[in-house]
């Protein structure tokens, strides 16, 4: 039986700033341009104000009473806004919450592996729980799962800081590791070289490829005359 689609019935998200004529108030307490204190004008008079300037008239703070107006280019204050935002979101550093899981009796090769898996997910700048699951009668010896996690937290060194020390849940025993100062430097060195290769990256324009000549016709060859010296034209093989 066919799944239905759920649409995305919620209305697209507006601009709910109330700029110009989408201001009904009576009188707004005006700012100007360059960021002086008109005072409280007339809406209509700030808006004949805006026109003159080429500008928009924009409510700043809608709450106060009477609203706060600007005199600003509004499309030119909005994509500046908008570049803001997009900076302060490039900055921020998103931490996940990765998980390894392991066994009491891994072997060696699985656990050089797993232990690879979680010093990659450190200089990521994501945090790492690592779960040691007990089966029958290794909960008799919840022991040998914490010297098992010490033992990771020795190997990794200066990659992870313990945030969370060991803690038994039934069958399972957890510690959360968070990327040390070392591993997040070495994540923001890696993010800096994947900004780098993405820019040289960018394909260059082509240049354009000069014409090509146009190709010469062919003449053909002539062929030889049968009057040329040292040659009989043929007989006729028709009687005279």
């Amino acid at each position: 039986m066919a799944v239905p689609r759920r649409f995305d019935r919620r209305p697209p998200e507006r601009d709910t700033t109330r700029i110009n004529e989408r201001i009904r108030v009576s009188e707004v307490r005006l700012i100007g341009a360059d960021g002086e204190q008109v005072g409280i004008v007339a809406t209509d008079k700030a808006m004949e104000m805006a026109r003159d300037a080429d500008l928009d008239l924009v409510e700043v703070a809608a709450g106060a009473k009477p609203p706060v107006a600007r005199l600003l280019d509004y499309s030119k204050y909005k994509y500046e806004q908008e570049q803001k935002l997009k900076a302060a979101r490039k900055h921020q550093t998103q931490v996940n919450v990765r998980e390894i899981k392991l066994r009491p009796k891994i072997a060696e090769n699985d656990y050089n592996t797993k232990k690879g898996h979680v010093a990659r997910f450190l200089r990521q700048g994501n945090k790492v729980k690592v779960t040691i699951m007990f089966r029958g009668r290794e909960q008799a010896h919840p022991e040998r799962g914490r010297d098992l996690l010490e033992k990771l937290v020795e190997d990794l060194g200066d990659l992870a800081e313990v945030e969370s020390r060991p803690l038994q849940e039934g069958r399972n025993m957890s510690m959360l590791l968070g990327p040390s100062k070392e591993a997040l430097r070495q994540a923001r060195e890696a993010k800096s070289d994947r900004e780098v290769t993405d820019e040289q990256a960018e394909p260059e324009a082509p240049e354009a490829e000069p014409d090509a000549p146009e190709a010469e016709p062919e003449v053909p060859e002539a062929e030889p005359e049968a009057s040329e010296a040292g040659e009989t034209p043929p007989e006729n093989d028709a009687a005279a």
